[in-house]
C-alpha cells in the first residue's frame, strides 16, 4: 500500500490571507497526523505566499510520521533550510521564481551533473532525496545515474487525459515506473491526483511507496470534513 502525504500549503494560503494563525498550520498537521496520514508534505516558495520557512521548522518539532520539504534547490535560501531542518525527505522541484504551481519534471540529462552534485549534498546530511520527473523512461533512466533514492512521478497529465482514457493516460507512467523500479529507485507521485482517479493510478503502478496530495485533498475537506477526506484517500490507497 502506497503511503499518503498530505502537502498543507493551502492551509497556510488560507492562513496567509488574513493574517494572524486561523487555521493554525501545527495543529492541521497534528490532526492530519492523527487522521491516518502517513506522511505531511510542504513546498515552501521563496516569497512565502503559502508555507513560511519559519513554518518548517514549527512543522518539524512535532510531525511524527514522514516531514518531506519539496522545493526548488537551485534557491540557496531553499537548501540552507533544508539542511538545517532535516526532514525524512527532500524532492527537488525545478521551478522558477514565482510559478503558481509546478508544471513538469527535470531533464534529468540535460541536469545530471548538477543533480549529482545538489543530491550529494543533501545525502550526505542524512537526508532521502527524490526528484522530480515526467514520465519518459529517458528521464528515469538518466535519474538513475544521478545517485537520488527516489523519483516523483510529475502526475498532471495522468490527470488530464484520465477521464478521456484512462488505460492510455496510465500507460507512460505503467512504463517509467517498471524502468524505475528495476534500477532501484523508489517511486512517489504527485500532481491532480485526487478521489477520481487516484485508485486507479495506485493499482496499475508497481512498486508505488507514496503519493503527495494537497489541493484536491483540502478542497475536499471543505465538504466531507478533514478526518473523513483523509479516510477517503487512504481507502483509494488500499
Amino acid at each position: 500500500m502506497a503511503r499518503l502525504s498530505v502537502n498543507i500549503n493551502k492551509i497556510a494560503t488560507l492562513r496567509n490571507s488574513r493574517g494572524g494563525n486561523n487555521p493554525d498550520l501545527v495543529q492541521v498537521a497534528k490532526d492530519c497526523e492523527r487522521f491516518g496520514a502517513q506522511g505531511i508534505t510542504v513546498h515552501p516558495r521563496p516569497d512565502e505566499r503559502h508555507i513560511r520557512y519559519a513554518d518548517v521548522f514549527d512543522l518539524k518539532k512535532i510531525v511524527t510520521t514522514e516531514f518531506n520539504i519539496e522545493g526548488n534547490c537551485q534557491e540557496q535560501k531553499f537548501v540552507e533550510l533544508v539542511l538545517a531542518s532535516k526532514p525524512e525527505q527532500v524532492t527537488l522541484v525545478p521551478d522558477a521564481l514565482g510559478q503558481i504551481t509546478s508544471n513538469h519534471g527535470w531533464d534529468t540529462i540535460a541536469n545530471q551533473a548538477y543533480l549529482q552534485d545538489i543530491i550529494k549534498v543533501f545525502k550526505d546530511a542524512g537526508i532521502r532525496v527524490s526528484i522530480f520527473v515526467d514520465p519518459v523512461v529517458e528521464m528515469v533512466e538518466a535519474a538513475a545515474t544521478t545517485g537520488t533514492d527516489r523519483i516523483e512521478l510529475y502526475t498532471e497529465a495522468y490527470a488530464t487525459q484520465y477521464l478521456q482514457n484512462k488505460e492510455q493516460a496510465v500507460a507512460p507512467y505503467v512504463k517509467a515506473a517498471e524502468v524505475a523500479h528495476k534500477l532501484g529507485l523508489g517511486i512517489n507521485a504527485g500532481h491532480d491526483l485526487d478521489l477520481h482517479n487516484l485508485k486507479y493510478f495506485s493499482d496499475n503502478i508497481p512498486a508505488l511507496d507514496e503519493v503527495s496530495i494537497g489541493h484536491a485533498l483540502i478542497s475536499d475537506a471543505l465538504y466531507y470534513g478533514l478526518e473523513n477526506t483523509i479516510q477517503m484517500y487512504l481507502r483509494q490507497l488500499a
